[in-house]
C-alpha cells in the first residue's frame, strides 16, 4: 500500500508559477512510474508528466517546456514545477504511482489559473 498526498495547489494569475508536491508513504526509489494527471470539469483525466525509476521523464504536448517533473527519493516526494501557467491549466491535479503490480492515486489538489 502506498499513500500519496498532494499539496501546493492554489489560485494563481496567468503567467504565474506553482510547485506541486506529492509525498509518498514509502520509499519511491523502486517505484517504476510516478506521474501527475489532471482533470478539468467535464473532461477526462489526462497524463501531464511522468517520471520513471531511472529518471526518464515524459510530458504532454500541452505542458512541454513549461512544466518540470522531478523526484527526491530521500524525501519520498515527487514534484511538478509549473511555469507560465495558462487558464486552460485549471484542473484538479492528481499524483499517481505504479509499482508494476499495483496503482495508487492521491486525493488531488486544485489548481486555478485566473486573473
Amino acid at each position: 500500500q502506498v499513500l500519496l498526498v498532494e499539496s501546493g495547489g492554489g489560485l494563481v494569475q496567468p503567467g504565474g508559477s506553482l510547485r506541486l508536491s506529492c509525498a509518498a508513504s514509502k520509499n519511491i526509489f523502486s517505484i517504476n512510474f510516478m506521474g501527475w494527471y489532471r482533470q478539468a470539469p467535464g473532461k477526462q483525466r489526462e497524463l501531464v508528466a511522468s517520471i520513471t525509476s531511472d529518471n526518464s521523464t515524459n510530458y504532454s504536448h500541452s505542458v512541454k517546456g513549461r512544466f518540470t517533473i522531478s523526484r527526491d527519493s530521500a524525501k519520498n516526494t515527487v514534484y511538478l514545477r509549473m511555469n507560465s501557467l495558462k487558464p486552460e491549466d485549471t484542473a484538479v491535479y492528481f499524483c499517481n504511482a505504479f509499482t508494476g503490480i499495483s496503482e495508487y492515486w492521491g486525493q488531488g489538489t486544485q489548481v486555478t489559473v485566473s486573473p
